[in-house]
C-alpha cells in the first residue's frame, strides 16, 4: 500500500492503547483512538475504586504517544464496505484498517431483580455509582456480593478491609479458576477478614430485592447494597454493524485476529474470538492481543503474511484486601496448577501488576515497537493442539495455524 495509511482503532483501554501505540512504528501511518472517556480505565483497580482506595483512571497523556488522535465519542457503527464508521455526536470517520478493541462489560443479569437492585462495577461510571451508593450507607449495613470470580472476591476483600460487613455469594465455587491449594488460601484469608462465604450447589441467588438477596435454597439474607459481579459480555457494535460474532459478542476472527468477514478489520482484546477459541477475558491477554492486532496490520502494510496468535503465559493475580492477594500459576491450556503465591507478598506482586500495565503502555506510546510479551517463545504448539480438540469448525484454523 503506498501513500498515508489510516488506522482507526475503537476502545481506549489496554488492548486499544497497546495497539494505537505500536501502531506509530510507521511515519506513514495515522492512526485515530476512539473512546468514549478523556482517560485509561484502570479496571484492574475498580474494586479499589469501590473500596476507596484508588480512582482507577490513568491520563492518557501519560499512556498515549504523542502522534495518536484521540476522539473522545462512542461509535454506533461501522459501514465494513465503506470504509467508515458512525459517530453518536454525529458525522462519520473513514479508515483504512480499523481495530475492534471495545473491551467488556457486565453481562445483563437474568435473575429477577438483579438489575433494579443490584449495583455492577465492570465499567469506571457503575463503579463510581456503586462508591457513592456505599458513601451513603452506614458502614454497619449488610453488604452482600455476588459471583466469586476475580471480581467478586477482590470486591468483597477490599469492602470487609475498609470495615464493611460482608456476604460473599458465590453461585458454586470460590474462584472457580483457582487451584484447590489457591482457593483454600483465599477462604483463609476471606475469613480473617471477616467475610461471610457461601457457596455450594445452593448458593446461587433466585432474586434481589431492595433490602435480600434470596437463595435457591430458600434462604434470604438481608443485604443493604447488593453488588452483582456475575458475568461479561461484550458490546453489539460488530453484530450491529452485519460482521460475525460469537454467543457474548466477540467478533470471529482467524488466528492472526482479523475478522472473517473483512480483511481490513483486526479485533484485538476481550472483544477478540480467534477461531472461535478466545482467551481468557484478561488484562494479562488483553494488553498482548493488541500488539499482536497491530503487528496483523503493519505486516499487511509491509506486504508481509501476519503471524498467528499465541500465547506462552498464563497466571492469575487477585487481590485479598491492601494487605495480602494469590498470585496463581497456569500451565499454557490456562488451568491452574498448585503453584501459587498468597498472603504479602501476593499483595506485592499484584501491585507491581497493577503499576506494569500503564507502564508497558507507556514504554510502547515512547518506544513502539519495544513491547515482546507476545513474542515470547512457545505457546503456538499448545494452542494448535486445543484447536484440533475443539469443535470440527475450528480444524480448518488448527490447519492454517500449522
Amino acid at each position: 500500500m503506498t501513500g498515508n495509511t489510516h488506522v482507526l482503532v475503537i476502545g481506549g483501554g489496554y488492548a486499544g492503547v497497546m495497539a494505537a501505540n505500536r501502531l506509530t512504528r510507521r511515519d506513514d501511518v495515522t492512526v485515530t483512538l476512539i473512546n468514549p472517556r478523556p482517560d485509561l480505565v484502570h479496571r484492574v483497580r475498580l474494586h479499589q475504586l469501590v473500596g476507596g482506595s484508588d480512582d482507577a483512571v490513568v491520563p492518557y497523556r501519560d499512556v498515549l504517544a504523542e502522534h495518536v488522535r484521540l476522539t473522545v465519542d462512542t461509535v454506533t457503527r461501522i459501514d465494513a464496505a465503506e470504509r467508515r464508521v458512525t459517530l453518536s455526536a454525529g458525522g462519520t470517520l473513514g479508515y483504512d484498517y480499523l481495530i475492534y478493541a471495545v473491551g467488556s462489560g457486565s453481562a445483563e443479569p437474568s435473575v429477577p431483580g438483579a438489575a433494579e437492585f443490584a449495583y455492577p462495577m465492570a465499567t469506571l461510571e457503575a463503579a463510581q455509582r456503586l462508591r457513592a451508593v456505599l458513601d451513603a450507607t452506614p458502614a454497619t449495613a449488610p453488604v452482600t456480593v455476588v459471583g466469586a470470580g476475580p471480581t467478586g472476591i477482590e470486591t468483597a476483600a477490599e469492602l470487609a478491609d475498609a470495615g464493611w460487613t460482608v456476604t460473599l455469594v458465590c453461585g458454586g465455587v470460590l474462584g472457580p479458576y483457582l487451584h484447590s491449594r489457591g482457593r483454600r488460601s483465599a477462604a483463609r484469608r476471606l475469613t480473617a477478614l471477616g467475610v461471610t462465604v457461601i457457596d455450594g450447589s445452593d448458593a446461587k441467588v433466585t432474586a434481589v430485592t431492595g433490602d435480600a438477596v434470596r437463595l435457591a435454597d430458600g434462604r434470604e439474607l438481608p443485604s443493604e447494597v447488593t453488588v452483582w459481579t456475575v458475568g461479561f459480555g461484550v458490546p453489539d457494535l460488530g453484530a450491529r454493524s452485519g460482521l460475525s460474532t460469537d454467543a457474548v459478542g466477540r467478533l470471529l476472527t482467524d488466528e492472526t485476529l482479523t475478522s472473517v468477514d473483512d480483511a481490513r478489520i483486526v479485533a484485538a482484546g476481550d472483544s477478540a474470538a480467534p477461531s472461535g477459541l478466545p482467551l481468557r477475558m484478561s488484562c494479562l491477554n488483553a494488553t498482548p492481543l493488541g500488539a499482536r492486532a497491530a503487528d496483523t496490520v503493519l505486516s499487511r502494510l509491509a506486504g508481509e503474511q501476519p503471524e498467528n496468535l499465541h500465547q506462552s503465559m498464563y497466571a492469575q493475580c487477585i487481590s485479598l484486601g491492601r494487605s495480602a492477594g494469590i498470585y496463581q500459576f497456569a500451565n499454557r491450556s490456562d488451568v491452574a496448577v498448585w503453584l501459587h503465591i498468597d498472603d504479602g507478598l501476593g499483595a506485592r506482586i499484584k501491585e507491581m501488576v497493577c503499576q506494569g500495565i500503564p507502564r508497558h503502555l507507556a514504554e510502547e506510546a515512547h518506544k513502539p515497537g519495544s513491547f515482546r510479551l507476545h513474542r515470547r517463545p512457545g505457546g503456538v504448539a499448545k494452542r494448535r493442539q486445543t484447536l484440533r480438540a475443539s469443535r470440527p469448525g475450528t480444524r480448518a484454523a488448527a490447519d492454517r495455524a500449522s
